[in-house]
């Protein structure tokens, strides 16, 4: 009589393909597992690496599987709840969401897929650990703060599916979707460094005057210089440092826009950029090994920064950029290339940021060489600089006034050296981007 177990359908999986999943996923469970376990909940980090386990399994049997797995972690997760309800511990409603994530991260994991499950557990993770600092800064959240995302948000998905796709106007200057994600581009980055600069600047003046130039360099130079003529003398080194910090996060935040917006553009542009900030940083970094460890220089009162986006703002950027966008345009054609760089150079007195997005609209749009609108990119920069140390002078302070020209010419110096560097690699450049079936970097 043979044997029926014999009959049964059978699978033989790839001994290394499903090893390799199984510790995908067990490293994953034990990752979010081990920040349970410090925090001392009931679901640790053998939990957490079984419930990893098991949607690993589930998925490599089968969808079937998979969805029965689920369900019983979803059981496990009411019957944790509870335990600490009997116990008056409150829910684990954290947790519970945690063991559900973990379990669908095991099934990607038994599906096949790597970086998807191991992206999201890490998130999971960090949401998990920043539990204090998120709680702490959303309990801080004022009513204007939340009026200005919901009106980025707005902007981003409600204004802009709406607007007509193309050029428009009796020159074809002015393209309504390209102008709003240059204000939205320029308002998310400084929403963003408004937030790390929430959360992390108060901790000292130049991480504060770092963070305050990504959102607005010239406002923090503003604050710096006059808080400084308030206070004492003994600021002074930690203002020049906070300015000079502001004005390399300036120099790398146009550089991001440019990259974003016109990549091919930033290829001529990038050895200025990268050694302007490099000069700022050595800047910095020398002005720290002057510094006596004995002695803690105390430094200018706090930043205080206005809300990051409002109404007022996206007008006022989408009306900058339209000016810079129009008249670089229309200048280019007229005028050359003097003539654009002439609206950098006036556009870096209103809004540096606005003035790199229009140049880089411009080369994305094909109406600008990348060249061309990279060197407008520093031009813009070198502008707003020498705009910054115009509000030192209220500070009275000719010390460091001294010292922020001095730090503004090297740095200006390594911009044109940079520049000088980029024309000299052009032709190779021009060579390696054809091979590659690139556009070309100017005319």
């Amino acid at each position: 009589m043979p044997n029926d177990l014999a009959l049964l359908p059978s699978a033989e999986w790839p001994y290394v393909q499903i090893l390799v999943r199984l510790a995908l996923s067990l490293a994953l469970g034990l990752l979010i597992g081990l920040e349970r376990e410090r925090r001392g909940k009931e679901a640790g980090l053998r939990t957490f690496g079984f419930v990893s386990l098991l949607g690993a399994l589930g998925g490599s049997l089968g969808h079937d599987f998979a969805l029965l797995v689920l369900a019983l972690v979803g059981l496990l997760a009411v019957l944790l709840n509870v335990q600490t309800l009997r116990a008056n511990q409150g829910t684990e409603l954290t947790t519970s969401a945690a063991m559900l994530v973990t379990c669908l991260a095991g099934i990607l994991c038994g599906l096949g897929h790597t970086v998807s499950p191991a992206a999201v557990m890490v998130i999971a993770t960090a949401l998990l650990a920043w539990k204090e600092r998120l709680a702490g800064f959303s309990t801080g959240l004022t009513e204007g703060e939340l009026r200005s995302a919901l009106l980025l948000a707005i902007l981003a998905l409600v204004i802009y599916p709406a607007l007509p796709t193309g050029a428009v106007g009796p020159w074809g200057l002015i393209e309504p979707r390209a102008a709003w994600i240059a204000v939205i581009l320029i308002a998310t980055i400084g929403s963003v460094n408004y937030i790390l600069w929430k959360l992390y600047g108060s901790r000292g003046t130049e991480l504060s005057g770092f963070l305050g130039g990504l959102v607005n360099s010239n406002f923090t130079v503003i604050e710096l210089s006059t808080r400084l003529r308030a206070g004492s003398e003994a600021g002074l080194e930690t203002a020049y440092r906070g300015i000079v910090l502001a004005t390399g996060a300036m120099l790398l935040r146009n550089a991001g826009v440019l990259m974003i917006l016109a990549p091919i553009a930033l290829v001529g542009s990038l050895p200025a950029f990268a050694l302007m900030t490099a000069v700022a940083a050595a800047l910095v970094l020398w002005s720290l090994r002057r510094r006596q460890p004995q002695a803690r220089e105390p430094g200018p009162p706090a930043l205080e920064f206005d809300l990051p986006f409002s109404l007022p703002v996206a007008l006022r950027y989408g009306a900058i950029f339209l000016l810079l966008h129009i008249a670089g345009g229309l200048t280019g054609r007229q005028l050359g290339n003097a003539g654009f760089y002439a609206v950098s150079v006036a556009g870096g007195f209103m809004s540096s940021a606005s003035a790199v997005a229009a140049a880089a609209t411009l080369a994305a749009q094909g109406s600008l060489p990348p060249t061309v609108a990279g060197k407008g990119a520093i031009l813009a920069s070198f502008t707003s600089i020498a705009f910054s140390l115009s509000f030192v002078l209220r500070a009275r302070q000719r010390a460091l006034m001294r010292r922020l020209v001095v730090a503004a010419v090297c740095i200006a110096v390594a911009g044109l050296a940079g520049m000088l560097v980029a024309d000299s690699a052009a032709p190779v450049v021009e060579h390696w981007l054809s091979r590659l079936g690139g556009t070309p970097v100017s005319e």
